[in-house]
């Protein structure tokens, strides 16, 4: 089983450049099967720089500058499970761990975050957060920020989801509850009480 099916309709009409291409706009899904996600990290939408977004939230391509929402991220990395921070920009290594890297809305028009927020990927991103919501397989569902909070009622509270929620690790926000946070031990002691492995987050 793949994450195609829920991709045959409702697919948005973008105008316009848009990032990033739409060859990459499903990476994040094309990369991993329902049934291997065991971590869902949500963030808003992609970055907005030219070279920036290839489909996986919070990630980009190595060789771009860093940006400073990963900054962060890989700061609270290093704190939290005590390691090197993290140099390698491209998140493609935790995807393969089983770490579905989303954003609510899937594209971004040039230099103007928020502005495909109302295009349509709304209807696609909830397809998934609910698909993997209501499965039978236990999934830890990372909400960071706003927007990634609206998918919470998604998700029930039947005991057998981890979810985690905070503010986004973006300079606006991180020092309003994502720095200090501990996601990344969280997920991984919740992980080992089922008896599954954790991910590395170097």
């Amino acid at each position: 089983m793949s994450f195609s099916g829920l991709l045959q309709s409702d697919i948005p009409a973008i105008d316009g450049e848009a990032y990033p291409p739409p060859e990459l706009r499903y990476r994040a899904l094309e990369l991993l099967a329902p049934a291997d996600v065991r971590v869902v990290i949500l963030g808003q939408d992609p970055y907005h720089g030219a070279g920036e977004a290839h489909g996986l939230a919070f990630s980009v391509p190595e060789g771009i500058k860093m940006p400073p929402s990963l900054r962060n991220i890989f700061r609270e990395v290093a704190d939290d499970v005590r390691v090197v921070p993290p140099k390698a920009t491209d998140l493609t290594r935790w995807a393969r761990q089983g770490v579905l890297l989303l954003n609510t809305a899937l594209t971004v028009a040039p230099d103007s975050p928020g502005s495909h927020a109302n295009v349509g990927w709304k209807q696609v991103t909830d397809a998934v957060i609910a698909a993997l919501a209501n499965s039978e397989q236990p999934v830890a569902f990372v909400l960071w920020g706003k927007h990634a909070q609206g998918k919470r009622e998604l998700i029930p509270d039947n005991g057998l989801h981890l979810v985690i929620q905070s503010a986004h690790p973006s300079p606006f926000s991180a020092y309003r509850g994502f720095l200090g946070s501990r996601p990344f031990s969280r997920i991984n002691q919740w992980l080992r009480s089922q008896g599954r492995a954790e991910i590395d987050w170097r």
